[in-house]
């Protein structure tokens, strides 16, 4: 068995199960446990990003939803922090 260097460093969607490469960057915070400016990710790909940010949004949790590379290189002043907060 081989592993590709590469494939091991690539974000993966967070949906259970799926073993894509994450493209968006879904921030949320449940307000009962996390002080309101903390965020939490979760990393989607194409086809599961509707079906996590309906998850979250129903419960009040999501806050944002941005790409992978806007997430990595926010523009200045709009530091986000890591997409492996999740």
């Amino acid at each position: 068995m081989s592993t590709d260097p590469v494939s091991a460093e690539t974000p993966i969607c967070s949906a259970k199960g799926c073993r894509a490469a994450a493209v968006w960057v879904l921030a949320w915070n449940n307000p009962k446990l996390h002080p309101p400016e903390r965020r939490k990710t979760w990393l989607a790909c194409e086809e599961h990003r509707e079906y996590l940010s309906a998850f979250l949004g129903v419960r009040g949790f999501l806050k944002d939803v941005v790409t992978l590379g806007e997430w990595e290189d926010p523009a200045p002043g709009e530091g986000r922090g890591s997409a492996a907060d999740g």
